[in-house]
């Protein structure tokens, strides 16, 4: 299984490297990317890691985050993206799915 790091910084300055780094790994079979050393996070970056996650699942490739930090885990929290970077849910998270669950 390849391991790529992610780095510290995924503001929208690095997104386009980040693109180019991740490109690299599609055709593997498994991938775990190494969140826990990320303190800066901007949309764009995110957007790369969810086209990233998405198009190697439509290939049957495994991929997964190994780790990730909290601005990281924040990031895709405010943006409604956990599921689809394989991130648990919060306890907070999990509270309001039940709450809209019992709504309806």
């Amino acid at each position: 299984m390849n391991t790529v790091s992610l780095g510290e910084d995924l503001g929208i300055e690095a997104s386009a490297e980040l693109k180019e780094r991740l490109a690299a790994h599609l055709e593997a079979p498994a991938v775990e990317l190494d969140g826990t050393a990320v303190r800066r996070v901007h949309t764009a970056s995110m957007q790369v890691l969810c086209a990233f996650f998405r198009s190697r699942h439509q290939h049957g490739r495994s991929t997964g985050l190994a780790g990730a930090s909290e601005p990281l885990r924040e990031a895709a929290r405010l943006l409604g993206l956990s599921a689809q970077l394989g991130l648990p849910p919060t306890s907070n998270e999990q509270a309001q799915q039940q709450s809209v669950e019992n709504a309806a």
